[in-house]
């Protein structure tokens, strides 16, 4: 009988740090890399104008072609934004799955997206907002604001997920009245914007997102290596965890305010775009067989996801462009109704 290999790998760069790699995990992350660059790839040679990646390849390296204002300007910075925006996604709906345990969680359930909503629809409304620069910064403090009221509302001597979830559902609810009542009563084209925002999309954005939501993943990273550890005594109940040594409300409180920062950056870089954050968990979780959420697939998830949904999303109809966001609700819906059904054989 061949000797049984292990499915972990423990590294140890120093006597005080380790690091527990799954084999498996690795592999798939390294999968999905390679499956994000072949759709980073298509999505910059596809569309009304066809690049060869030859021609993508030599106009990234500054030569002299005919496609600088196509590859440079219109879809190099909208992949790049489309990989960050889902990549925090992923990560953010991994961080409050883990934390409610459940896997029907996401940003969108605890509101995250209904209170950027609204935030931006009362920015317009008052005047606050005078340039569309603006409307990403308030729709990150509305996102923050929402998620803390419903942190403040759900703790009662601890925080139960159940209430948590049940209470982010309330919040949502309400939030989302008061964007309906502006867009009942509201002149036509403030109501246009605000319609055009809702429902998520990469188009006509670039560098000036992107560039503010690479900085608030690269200074998650310190933060993200703590959740990653934090997160295995999490998915225990929490006596077990508890016993292990790790502090079970101050753990959630850490991965939850990580998770709203990721979410509410990557909604206001492009509008509330649903489901990534509900589905990419899952998927990477089913492809690592991990029993925790990889953070690392995770994002490597929905990125792919919603670089490639972006890529149909303005390829399918052409010239017409469907926005990422009711695309990725339109894939989204059965996926969740899908994991409904499981939860409820079980």
């Amino acid at each position: 009988m061949s000797p049984h290999r292990p499915a972990v790998v423990v590294l140890r760069p120093h006597p005080r740090f380790s690091l527990v790699l799954n084999k498996r995990s690795v592999l798939v992350a390294l999968a999905l890399l390679a499956l994000l660059g072949l759709a980073m790839t298509a999505s910059a040679c596809l569309g009304q104008t066809y690049i060869s990646p030859a021609d993508v390849w030599h106009t990234l390296r500054g030569e002299h072609t005919p496609y600088d204002l196509v590859v440079n300007e219109l879809r190099v910075p909208r992949i790049v934004l489309g990989a960050l925006v889902g990549g925090a996604l992923g990560l953010a709906g991994a961080l409050v799955q883990t934390v409610t345990r459940n896997p029907l969680a996401s940003p969108d359930v605890i509101g995250v997206g209904h209170g950027a909503a609204a935030a931006t629809v009362l920015a317009l409304a008052t005047g606050a907002v005078a340039a569309p620069g603006a409307m990403p910064v308030v729709a990150v403090g509305g996102g923050l604001t929402a998620a803390a009221l419903v942190y403040l509302l759900a703790w009662r001597h601890g925080m139960q997920p159940s209430r948590f979830v049940l209470t982010g559902v309330g919040i949502g609810v309400a939030l989302s009245a008061v964007v309906q009542l502006y867009l009942t009563d509201s002149e036509l084209d403030a109501a246009e914007q605000v319609k055009l925002w809702l429902t998520g999309s990469l188009n006509g954005r670039g560098w000036e997102q992107a560039g503010p939501l690479a900085v608030v993943v690269v200074l998650a990273l310190p933060g993200l290596v703590w959740a990653s550890r934090a997160a295995r005594p999490l998915g225990l109940d929490p006596d077990t965890a508890a016993a292990l040594g790790l502090r079970v409300d101050r753990a959630r409180l850490g991965l939850t305010a990580l998770g709203v920062v990721l979410a509410a950056a990557a909604t206001g870089a492009a509008g509330p775009i649903g489901f990534v954050a509900l589905t990419a968990p899952q998927l990477a979780r089913r492809l690592t067989r991990t029993p925790q959420l990889p953070l690392v697939c995770s994002a490597l998830t929905g990125a792919v996801v919603l670089v490639a949904a972006d890529l149909v999303a303005r390829t399918l109809v052409p010239p017409l462009e469907i926005p990422v966001g009711a695309l990725t609700s339109l894939v989204g819906g059965p996926c969740l109704l899908w994991l409904l059904g499981r939860r409820q054989r079980r």
